[in-house]
């Protein structure tokens, strides 16, 4: 996206932008869905890394090379995590300074490799370290690609696009299952080949990806603040070529821009003096729903494996149910969020998932559950679940103004997987591994706890988004009066 400069300068630093407006008066239309699917494919990839290192996780135990324990498997997928934290907030910052094209094309290129050496690991350590730089590559995908996906989606479709986006995770998911389904099944491959076979998925998708983003532009709103007027121009007006007719501007006054870097003091100072209600709530957001399904997902595996004898061949077909039901969540409950409201709709997605988990951790803890029980619960529960966590990034973009957005939604998602994610799936590992139910349940019914909270929170500090010019929710912070 750009910004237009139209000749009424107050200053030689300061342009009028009718930009943003133009952007948002569009109607849905070929360029929004070849953007959504080349850039929101960020989150097919992180689903079908999460997913193959849970439904291989059998694999890796037996591996003659690797011989990972529970507890090993459950830290490889927390530094997973650290990567992805470290990479968010490198690359994050990168890509307000640099703008969001560059940044999406290297982040995909970091995941690229690193998934491709993890399949040739020969020890633990080894595997551990290619994790974390698949992690660091997937993190640094989510700061720059959720910016430049709501800074180009008109608003009225902002927030449905965010969550199909943020859902489409579970697409991969199911691609990760198939594979390993198909890769790991008994005398198919050599016992050391099926699992290095299946992360090599993730490498030959990434290729394609690259291919398909060469003609994604870079955000308007990005060159806007940033002096490169004649290219945000050049951009929109290419946009709008591709609609037969178009609705006439809003009547209001046009945006003023006073072009000026923006520092890290003056970010921080923005973050927590201007909107410190709305930093606490995204953090709360982040941290609790980065608990809930970290801890969970990464060690379905081994809580099917532990406590209901699925095989490591058949995991992938208990995955399938269960990604089919988050994928289902956004793409069903995502027009409410523009139609009913922010507040309200992500208010009931976190009680309602943190309700059912307390259900379901009391159906298992009784052993009323098998493993297709345990799997359609896991689905209902993660319908809401996977709703609620795709709203969290949405608020964190939405909430904070331009210059800084890919930073904010780097730094709290890195705070939220700091405090509620890393130490989850190592924590269940060891839950997992002691065999007994109620230690796991224990496990379920703290995330449920934290869900509660943040939908509580979400009643207070909750703020309205929906259907609004970014500009109008967070002020940029160089605009001019």
């Amino acid at each position: 996206m750009h910004a237009r400069a139209t000749g009424h300068e107050a200053t030689a630093a300061t342009v009028e932008s009718d930009i943003p407006a133009r952007l948002d008066r569009l109607p849905w239309g070929r360029f929004h869905t070849l953007m959504v699917g080349a850039l929101g494919i960020t989150w097919i990839l992180d689903g079908l890394e999460v997913t193959l290192a849970g439904s291989v996780s059998g694999a890796l135990k037996t591996s003659p090379a690797l011989h990972l324990s529970d507890a090993e498997i459950g830290l490889s997928a927390s530094l997973y995590l650290v990567g992805a934290v470290t990479g968010a907030l490198g690359f994050g910052a990168l890509a307000d300074r640099f703008g969001r094209k560059r940044l999406f094309n290297v982040t995909l290129g970091v995941y690229l490799v690193s998934t491709a050496l993890t399949a040739f690991s020969g020890d633990f350590w080894t595997f551990a370290l290619c994790r974390m730089l698949t992690g660091a590559g997937i993190g640094g995908e989510y700061s720059a690609i959720n910016s430049a996906i709501q800074e180009l989606v008109p608003a009225r479709h902002r927030g449905r696009t965010d969550l199909i986006v943020n859902g489409s995770f579970w697409i991969g998911a199911a691609l990760g299952a198939g594979g390993a389904v198909l890769l790991l099944a008994p005398g198919r491959l050599p016992p050391d080949t099926g699992w290095r076979a299946a992360f090599g998925i993730g490498a030959v998708l990434g290729i394609a990806i690259l291919w398909l983003r060469r003609w994604v532009p870079e955000s308007p709103r990005w060159l806007m603040t940033h002096a490169r007027h004649d290219e945000a121009e050049q951009v929109v007006a290419a946009i709008e070529r591709g609609f037969a007719a178009l609705p006439p501007l809003p009547d209001g006054p046009r945006l003023r821009i006073a072009h000026r870097a923006v520092g890290f003091r003056e970010a921080a100072r923005t973050l927590f003096r201007t909107y410190p209600s709305r930093s606490c709530y995204v953090l709360v957001l982040m941290a609790s729903q980065a608990f809930f399904y970290n801890a969970i997902f990464f060690t379905y595996a081994l809580v099917l494996g532990r406590f209901f004898g699925v095989g490591e061949d058949r995991i992938g077909w208990y995955i399938l149910p269960f990604a089919a039901g988050n994928f289902l969540g956004p793409l069903l409950l995502g027009r409410l969020f523009d139609v009913v409201g922010r507040r309200t709709m992500i208010a009931f997605s976190y009680a309602a998932s943190g309700l059912l988990l307390l259900v379901t951790a009391a159906l298992f803890v009784d052993g009323r559950l098998g493993a297709t029980g345990m799997t359609a619960a896991w689905s209902i529960v993660f319908f809401f679940a996977s709703a609620a966590a795709s709203a969290a990034y949405l608020t964190a973009g939405e909430g904070f103004p331009l210059e800084m957005r890919a930073l904010a939604i780097a730094l709290f998602y890195s705070l939220g997987t700091a405090l509620g994610g890393v130490a989850g799936p190592w924590l269940f590992g060891v839950l997992v591994g002691r065999g007994e139910r109620i230690d796991v349940a224990i496990g379920y019914a703290f995330g449920a706890v934290l869900m509660l909270v943040a939908a509580a929170i979400t009643r207070r500090l909750g703020f309205a988004a929906e259907r609004r010019p970014l500009e109008e929710v967070a002020p940029p912070l160089t605009s001019a009066p």
